[in-house]
């Protein structure tokens, strides 16, 4: 027998805002444990331990045991997609100190979710490689890929990215990623993963400790120019 999926159930559970908090902490791929999401959220331990077995229980979560520690992460990239998605479309919290402003500002600029880039920076690689050739917009203006080029495939190679083999994957290879911040498009996917490893193997990009944004180094605002004309 067909059957709708409970769109409502999932809805709910991510309508309260303390959960909305730890599904955005967990947004960069990590695993954290319950101690460290209740401080975020600002909820007692036990608060934060009935939300996350809810969360686990909807399947937007997966928990680990290790010792006496049970580390939360995201039950998969489909729901980071889902977050982020939301995200681009929810009503802006208004800002209300100088810390969230910072903040703001930092995760605007550059940060991770769940494997490739966002903000700003991603934004730049994303409009970069379209201008140079190496991805192509669909001609469907609903398709949600990006085609990549045959020039595409052998500059990504020599930048040291493979793509080979995974065409056939059942991920996406370069999924259109509405941005939240910048209500424009960076690259998800199997090529935006491989963008961000690659970035972050030349030390061009580092993960900010304890939080999703991302500086450029030095390094990294040199190459990012030379290869690609990405001035930041």
């Amino acid at each position: 027998m067909n059957t709708y999926p409970n769109i409502s159930a999932i809805a709910s559970l991510i309508a309260d805002p303390s959960r909305a908090v730890f599904l955005e902490a967990l947004l960069d791929g990590r695993a954290l444990p319950a101690g460290e999401l209740a401080y975020m959220a600002g909820v007692t331990p036990q608060t934060a331990s009935s939300h996350l077995a809810k969360l686990v229980e909807g399947g937007l979560l997966v928990v680990e045991q290790q010792g006496r520690h049970r580390y939360y992460r995201l039950a998969g990239k489909e729901v980071a997609f889902l977050i982020e998605t939301m995200g681009s479309i929810a009503t802006p919290v208004q800002v209300r100190s100088l810390k969230q402003s910072n903040q703001l500002q930092h995760l605007s600029f550059a940060r991770t979710c769940y494997g490739h880039l966002a903000g700003k920076l991603g934004i730049s690689l994303c409009e970069a490689l379209l201008r140079e050739g190496y991805l192509e917009e669909p001609e469907d203006e609903q398709a949600k890929d990006y085609h990549i080029t045959e020039k595409g495939v052998q500059w990504f190679t020599s930048f040291g990215i493979m793509l080979e083999g995974k065409a056939g994957s059942r991920r996406a290879v370069a999924r259109k990623c509405l941005d939240w911040s910048e209500r424009r498009h960076h690259i998800s996917g199997v090529l935006g993963d491989e963008l961000g490893r690659r970035l972050s193997e030349l030390d061009w990009t580092r993960q900010k400790a304890g939080s999703r944004s991302v500086e450029v180094t030095e390094a990294g605002k040199k190459g990012l120019y030379e290869v690609l004309g990405i001035s930041l």
